[in-house]
C-alpha cells in the first residue's frame, strides 16, 4: 500500500508539472491565432473574456496520455494484464473524445463564431466512441451485466450496456455543458477525482491511475484557468474530462458510481432539461439562465464561488454515496 501510494504522488506530481510546462507553452501560441468566441446569448459580461485563448485541454490531454500509456507497462506487472488493457482502453475513450472536441473548437474557430459541430454530428460521433469503448471492454475485459446498488447487486442483462451508454453521453454532454465559467469544469473534475481515489485506493490500481493524473493535470490547468482565465479548455478539455471522469468511475464501482460522482454535471444539464421544457409548456423561465451556473452569476454569485461551491457539492454527494453503500 505505501509503495502504491507512492506511485500514484509521483503520477499526480508528474502530471502538474507536466501541464503546467504544456500550459505555459501553448498559450503564448494559441494567444496568436485560437482566440474563444464568446456565446452572444450568455451573459453581458462575457463579452470582455473575448480574445481569451481556447483549447486549453491540449495542455492537458498531452501530459495525461503520455503519462498514462507509459504506465500501462508498470500496471501489467503490479496489478496484472486486465488492469493494463482497462487503462488503455480508458485512455483511449477520453482521447477519442477529445478529438471530437478539438473538431469541434477547431470548426468554431474557423467560422470565428461560437457555433461548432451540430448537435447531430456531436451525438454521432459520441455515440460510436462509446459503443467502441463497451466494445473493447466486452471483448477484452469480460461481458458484463450486473450494477451494484448500494448493498444489492442487480443484474441486468443485455440491457446493462445500453443504459451504461446513455450514462456516458449524458455525463460527457453535461461535462461539456459545465465548462461555462472560469475554472468550473476543472474544478468539478478535480474534486470528482478526490472523491474516486479515496473509493479506488483499496479497489482499483487502474482507477487511481486514471484518478492520480486527473487530479494532477486538472490542478496544474486551474492555475491558469481559475478566474480570471488566462486560457479556455474549450471542448477539447471538458469533453476529454468528461470521458475521464465516467471511465474512472466505472473502474471503481460501475454505473452507479458515475451518477453518484457526477452530481454537478446532473445539476447542470437538468437546469438546461427544465428551462427549455418548462419555457415550451409555460413560455416562462425558471431560471434567469441556463445552465444553474449562469444563474447563479445573474443572482451575484461570483465565478469563484460556484466554483468552489461546485467542489463541495461533489464532495459532499461522494461522502453520501459512501455512507450508504
Amino acid at each position: 500500500m505505501i509503495k502504491d501510494a507512492f506511485i500514484f504522488m509521483f503520477i499526480f506530481i508528474a502530471a502538474t508539472i507536466g501541464t503546467t510546462v504544456f500550459e505555459r507553452v501553448i498559450i503564448p501560441v494559441f494567444k496568436r491565432g485560437a482566440k474563444q468566441p464568446i456565446y452572444e446569448g450568455g451573459p453581458s459580461w462575457h463579452m470582455k473574456k473575448s480574445g481569451t485563448p481556447t483549447m486549453g485541454g491540449v495542455g492537458f490531454l498531452i501530459p495525461f496520455t503520455l503519462l498514462g500509456l507509459l504506465l500501462c507497462i508498470p500496471a501489467h506487472f503490479i496489478s496484472g494484464k486486465q488492469s493494463a488493457i482497462s487503462l488503455f482502453i480508458c485512455i483511449s475513450f477520453s482521447v477519442l473524445n477529445a478529438l471530437i472536441g478539438l473538431l469541434d473548437d477547431l470548426t468554431k474557430l474557423r467560422h470565428k463564431e461560437n457555433k461548432g459541430l451540430t448537435a447531430k454530428e456531436k451525438l454521432f460521433l459520441q455515440t460510436f466512441t462509446i459503443i467502441l469503448f463497451l466494445f473493447a471492454r466486452a471483448s477484452l475485459l469480460g461481458v458484463e451485466s450486473k450494477i451494484y446498488l448500494f448493498a444489492y447487486r442487480v443484474d441486468l442483462g443485455i440491457l446493462y450496456y445500453p443504459i451504461l451508454g446513455f450514462i456516458l453521453l449524458g455525463i460527457i454532454n453535461c461535462a461539456n455543458l459545465t465548462d461555462g465559467i472560469d475554472g468550473l469544469a476543472a474544478s468539478v473534475a478535480f474534486s470528482v477525482g478526490i472523491s474516486l481515489f479515496y473509493l479506488a485506493f483499496p479497489v482499483s490500481f487502474t482507477a487511481c491511475v486514471l484518478c492520480a493524473l486527473l487530479i494532477g493535470c486538472t490542478a496544474g490547468f486551474l492555475i491558469f484557468n481559475i478566474h480570471p482565465a488566462k486560457i479556455f479548455m474549450g471542448d477539447t478539455g471538458s469533453l476529454f474530462l468528461g470521458a475521464a471522469v465516467a471511465s474512472a468511475a466505472l473502474e471503481v464501482g460501475g454505473p452507479v458510481l458515475i451518477l453518484s460522482s457526477s452530481a454537478v454535471y446532473i445539476i447542470e444539464g437538468v437546469s438546461v432539461i427544465l428551462q427549455v421544457a418548462v419555457f415550451k409548456l409555460t413560455k416562462k423561465r425558471i431560471f434567469k439562465m441556463a445552465p444553474l451556473h449562469h444563474h447563479l452569476e445573474k443572482c451575484g454569485w461570483s465565478e469563484n464561488k460556484i466554483c468552489i461551491s461546485a467542489i463541495f457539492l461533489t464532495l459532499l454527494s461522494a461522502f453520501i454515496f459512501l455512507f450508504l453503500s
